[in-house]
């Protein structure tokens, strides 16, 4: 099939699947997309015990479309834009300094937890896989997925201080967890990273993550500063367009960190003292419609090519027991690596109760974990951390994300989180 059928098959079933959803499940947009097409997928396998040809077809279809690719280079920019510019900045100013530890220490701390436990447990089911194959599971599961955290957790009714933390943390843990995952994919590989010394590692890291930050607010002014000369919503949409898409390629060009740099940018351009003197009202509603639209279309291919993915997985007794088993080892290490830094903070920013178990529950994970499984060499476990990487982020999103709202009222108490909202 060429591009243009691909893409057209793709956005009728997200259409088809949107309506079902809205229609009949009722369930918030992120998570009924993904089940409606995990289902269809499903419909697909029982019906090729009668007739394989449907079946065939969409499996070469899904094999066609480079899952990891699209999100990481083509949807991930412009989701995470969208994002953060309808994150409330100044509730993340106060945050900053708990999300800074979330979502640097707490990613390092989790990856190593999680490879670690990961290593032992496949060890203990006759499966020899080496310790930095787990260790690279570990990076590529512990981020929280900011696109599916931010899809979920608008309908939860988590208090907006908590929200604030749990965002923001997989707003940035997400390009710094990329960062750890290629840094310990060129450890693995022997290649330019693993050649080089401890000094060498951590400066790449700190020029992809600083980096990526200060081109994000590098873009951000030199947008800002563009909008508020001009008054014409139509180039204003534009100009926003072109700080994603000139800025992610610019970012990748320079090896920063461009998933930062969006984020940062899209932080700054969404900040609520910016608008107000940069953009008239008239294009504030036009930015604003025209990235609610963005986010909601690609949120929607996104969930439905998760679902898909099913197609392509290499189903094995042992992959899916080492998968459900990890479910629970990954939250586990969530837990563990938040646990100090809630702790510190709890006093001096007046966290909400048991701020640690909701955030533990409440870092969903989703397409980014899938894609950089699906970048993993063929040599280096791939199928089995795929297989384990798709069921935890289906127990995330499916499970996690339906509960983490009555978990938090069941915690705090529904009385604190009204007086925690009128707080607010």
């Amino acid at each position: 099939m060429d591009l243009f059928t691909i893409s057209s098959i793709v956005i009728v079933l997200s259409a088809l699947f949107g309506y079902i959803n809205v229609r009949f499940l009722k369930l918030p947009n992120t998570i009924g997309l993904m089940l409606v097409a995990i289902l269809f997928t499903m419909v697909l396998f029982a019906t090729s015990l009668v007739n394989d040809s449907l079946y065939v077809m969409a499996e070469k279809m899904v094999q066609q479309i480079p899952f990891d690719h699209i999100l990481l280079d083509v949807l991930l920019g412009f989701l995470l834009f969208a994002g953060a510019m309808h994150t409330n900045f100044d509730q993340l100013r106060v945050q900053r300094f708990p999300i800074l530890v979330f979502s640097t220490l707490g990613v390092l701390v989790s990856t190593f937890l999680t490879g670690g436990l990961v290593f032992y447990l496949l060890q203990f089911m006759g499966m020899e896989v080496p310790f930095i194959h787990c260790l690279l599971f570990g990076a590529l599961i512990s981020p929280t997925d900011p696109i599916a955290v931010l899809g979920i957790l608008k309908q939860a009714g988590v208090p907006k201080k908590l929200e604030t933390k749990i965002v923001g943390e997989s707003l940035f843990n997400d390009g710094v967890g990329v960062v750890v995952f290629l840094t310990i994919l060129g450890i693995a590989q022997g290649g330019d990273h693993g050649s080089g010394d401890a000094f060498n590692v951590a400066k790449l890291f700190g020029q992809e993550v600083f980096g990526g930050i200060l081109m994000g607010g590098i873009l951000g002014y030199g947008t800002f500063q563009l909008l508020r000369t001009i008054d014409d919503y139509d180039i204003e949409v534009l100009i926003t367009l072109a700080c994603v898409m000139g800025g992610y390629t610019l970012a990748h060009f320079l090896h920063l960190s461009a998933p930062l740099a969006m984020v940062v940018a899209g932080l700054v351009v969404g900040n609520d003292t910016v608008r107000g003197s940069s953009m008239s009202v008239m294009t504030e509603q036009y930015v604003d419609k025209f990235w609610e639209l963005v986010d909601m279309l690609l949120n929607a291919i996104l969930f439905v090519l998760i679902g898909l993915e099913m197609l392509i997985l290499t189903f094995d007794g042992k992959y899916i027991t080492a998968g459900l088993l990890c479910i629970v080892l990954v939250l586990l290490a969530r837990y563990l690596s938040l646990f100090l830094p809630v702790k510190l903070f709890s006093k001096r920013l007046e966290f909400v109760p048991h701020t640690d178990w909701i955030m533990a529950w409440g870092g969903l994970r989703g397409g980014i974990s899938i894609a950089l499984a699906l970048s993993l060499p063929e040599t280096m476990n791939r199928d089995l951390f795929l297989i384990i990487t798709y069921i935890v982020v289906v127990f995330s999103i499916l499970v996690q994300g339906l509960t983490i709202g009555r978990l938090a009222t069941k915690l705090i108490g529904k009385e604190h989180m009204v007086a925690e909202e009128k707080g607010h």
